[in-house]
């Protein structure tokens, strides 16, 4: 996907984390150019604020209880990529936080449109839902040249899953087939995201079917490790309901970071659901916003 120029931002943002992936939220401002080099620095966990992507809101506009927005989304290594389960939750719990109105948010993103409900809010921790939308399974889901990338990895049974981003689930039975460890993530993440039979790279999740959904470790694309993420979650379900292991329904993920609820029918339809955490709100000073336009 060709992604239009870097959009501007303002200084002021707040952060949360749905069960440890966090994100930082940047309205449309004037205070700093959102070029790969400064997200990069913003997202520094020593350097800068620290977090696993930016969501940019370009634009809003609320009737009411609904909300309509315009965003776009960044990984911490300054690559635009197309939307996040906990990065949709987290800007829907900002504009919340101000709006309390605000029960229902229509974001547009990555050429999607997806629909946010929030159910509640208690003590800094809001239950948001996401309508994922209808997954697509198969290696034309992903961009993926299925005959090259079988060839480099036989030893594995991967499922490639479109839930609006490229998933890559490489599945296992328990206590068989690949180990869901990290040194076995440590080896397979990195070698099945950027692998040269993908258009576009993809997320890459080790999972295997639970009793009462699933469990999984993820590698995500332009990331690394992460304790959680949304639509890979989402991604596991699909996979575990698409290949028999589940059956449709409601699936309880579990992550290192916490489980997930997704809803899979039976035509693939998917629906997130899970808890958002404020931490705090943020301001970058002018010195710091200053060092960001100097960037190469």
């Amino acid at each position: 996907m060709r992604w239009p120029p870097p959009p501007r931002l303002a200084a002021r943002g707040s952060k949360a984390h749905g069960l440890g992936n966090d994100y930082l939220v940047f309205e449309s401002g004037e205070d700093w150019l959102a070029t790969p080099a400064a997200v990069t620095r913003v997202c520094d966990r020593t350097r800068g604020i620290g977090s696993d992507g930016i969501v940019a809101l370009l634009w809003q506009e609320t009737s009411g209880t609904t909300t309509e927005v315009g965003l776009r989304m960044f990984n911490p290594d300054g690559s635009e990529f197309e939307r996040s389960g906990n990065g949709l939750r987290v800007l829907a719990a900002h504009l919340v936080r101000h709006d309390p109105e605000i029960r229902t948010v229509v974001a547009h993103v990555g050429g999607d449109e997806v629909a946010m409900t929030v159910h509640s809010v208690v003590a800094g921790t809001h239950d948001v839902s996401v309508e994922i939308g209808r997954a697509r399974v198969g290696p034309d889901a992903v961009a993926l040249n299925d005959e090259d990338f079988r060839a480099d990895v036989p030893d594995a049974e991967v499922v490639p899953v479109s839930v609006g981003n490229p998933h890559m689930v490489v599945l296992s039975e328990a206590g068989e087939g690949v180990r869901l460890d990290d040194e076995t993530l440590n080896r397979w993440g990195p070698r099945i995201t950027s692998h040269a039979a993908l258009a576009a790279g993809a997320n890459v999740q080790l999972a295997e079917a639970t009793d009462f959904g699933g469990r999984a470790l993820i590698w995500e694309r332009g990331v690394g490790p992460t304790s959680a993420s949304g639509t890979s979650a989402c991604a596991v379900a699909v996979a575990l309901v698409s290949t028999g292991r589940r059956p449709h329904g409601h699936l309880r993920i579990s992550m290192p970071g916490g489980s997930l609820t997704v809803g899979v029918s039976s035509e693939l339809d998917v629906v997130l659901r899970g808890p958002v955490e404020e931490v705090f709100d943020v301001e970058l000073t002018e010195a710091f916003t200053a060092s960001l336009g100097e960037l190469p």
